[in-house]
């Protein structure tokens, strides 16, 4: 049983069409068909149906393809053992969430591309069910969000860790250093918050609307960036991850503000599909991310 051909039995499986699959592999269709006939051959078993242009795994296809996921996988690792991941090259689609870019990815990038040169990495935010459809489609190789913890039986995750979501001000805020601050004066203040359809603010909205009372933002923008620069001018407050504005925390410049809210927390959660072929690029993306983390 050739490497090659479980490789392309696996893809296949994956992208649901031998085109696509001889495409991204390199082949010729007539090859990635032959090898899939050489594998069935050596089985003794039809691995595919093909209804019109829809090709779906069989029964047989089904049972073998944890086993063939398997033994990539070991083939893999013993590559990558003897391997420097500077050799490593390829591309990475990454789907993520616009605050993971501008707060935690940026020195896990750093180290990745030091690590890995020849890979060519493609990052794609967007909201939530929008990054699930992506990963469905395999538009991206992992995902990267935010959210309430989350389990799929489609997908392999390799990391999580909850995040403590916030009331921030600057330093310089009248509401700065005071105790239980009332809602009615909380939601008095300019208000900065990320777009709807957010986790965090929907979660917010949802604990805010049992208490009555509902969010007025001056100003929804998707860029946590343009709001922390908002706060550190002291122009109001926002509802924000702890890791967005950690740094400004660390000097000073923002305060966590003490409300009668309850505290609200999510889930940073690394995933990927479960009949996704792991590639050395992914291997060495999720051991950075680990290490980054603290995972």
């Amino acid at each position: 049983m050739e490497i090659r051909n479980l490789v392309t039995f696996a893809r296949i499986a994956e992208v649901q069409n031998f085109s696509k699959t001889a495409e991204q592999l390199g082949y010729s269709q007539s090859a990635v068909t032959m090898q899939i006939k050489q594998l069935e051959g050596e089985l003794g078993a039809q691995l595919f149906e093909r209804i019109g242009k829809q090709v779906k795994l069989t029964q047989a296809g089904e049972r073998l393809l944890p086993y063939a996921l398997e033994i990539l996988a070991a083939v893999r690792q013993a590559k990558n053992i003897v391997r420097e991941p500077g050799a490593i090259s390829g591309r990475l689609r990454i789907g993520t969430c616009e605050s993971f870019v501008n707060s935690i990815l940026p020195p896990v990038m750093m180290e990745f591309c030091h690590l890995c040169p020849r890979v060519e990495v493609s990052t794609h935010t967007a909201l939530v069910p929008d990054l699930f459809a992506m990963l469905r489609q395999n538009d991206v190789d992992l995902l990267y969000f935010l959210d309430q913890k989350m389990y799929f039986p489609e997908w392999i995750k390799v990391s999580e860790r909850p995040e403590n979501i916030f009331f921030v001000a600057s330093s310089h805020s009248p509401l700065a250093g005071q105790r239980q601050i009332a809602l009615e004066r909380l939601l008095e203040q300019p208000l900065y918050l990320t777009e709807k359809g957010i986790s965090y603010r929907y979660a917010m909205e949802q604990q805010l609307a049992e208490k009555g009372f509902e969010l007025h933002p001056c100003w929804e923008v998707g860029n946590t960036d343009v709001i922390t620069r908002f706060l550190l001018q002291n122009r109001g407050i926002s509802f924000l991850p702890e890791y967005v504005v950690r740094e400004y925390l660390q000097q000073g410049q923002l305060v966590i503000l003490d409300t009668e809210c309850d505290q609200i927390v999510m889930w940073s959660q690394l995933v990927y599909h479960r009949k996704k072929y792991v590639t050395p690029q992914m291997s060495q993306f999720i051991e950075v991310l680990q290490k980054h983390i603290g995972d």
